[in-house]
């Protein structure tokens, strides 16, 4: 099988993504995240919440609101996913373009 070289900018993009997720706290918060999408889908905005709230993190995980917000920027500093507003309340989304990315590296 030919190898596949990486292009410059997934690189840059890979290494930020695992650098995101080299602490264990943010691993666990993309893992629900990935879970939460997987379950619910990417729902219309509008219609009702698709993305997974910083509640969910809370609760699921046992942190507190100041570290789930650090760990949520990181992640989306990373490429990893975007947040969105509804009000007061934030929800996470995955970055299917970053998924992707991802699962190519892996296949290598």
């Amino acid at each position: 099988m030919a190898r596949k070289d990486i292009s410059e900018s997934s690189a840059e993009q890979l290494a930020a993504a695992f650098r995101a997720l080299s602490n264990p706290n943010r691993l666990r918060i993309y893992q629900v995240i990935l879970e939460h999408c997987r379950a619910h889908g990417h729902a219309d905005l509008a219609k009702v919440p698709a993305g997974c709230a910083f509640g969910d993190f809370m609760q699921r995980l046992n942190i507190g609101a100041p570290t789930v917000s650090h760990h949520v920027r990181e992640l989306a500093e990373a490429g990893l996913i975007r947040v969105e507003r509804e009000g007061r309340r934030r929800y996470c989304h995955t970055r299917p373009h970053m998924q992707a990315t991802l699962a190519r590296f892996f296949e290598l």
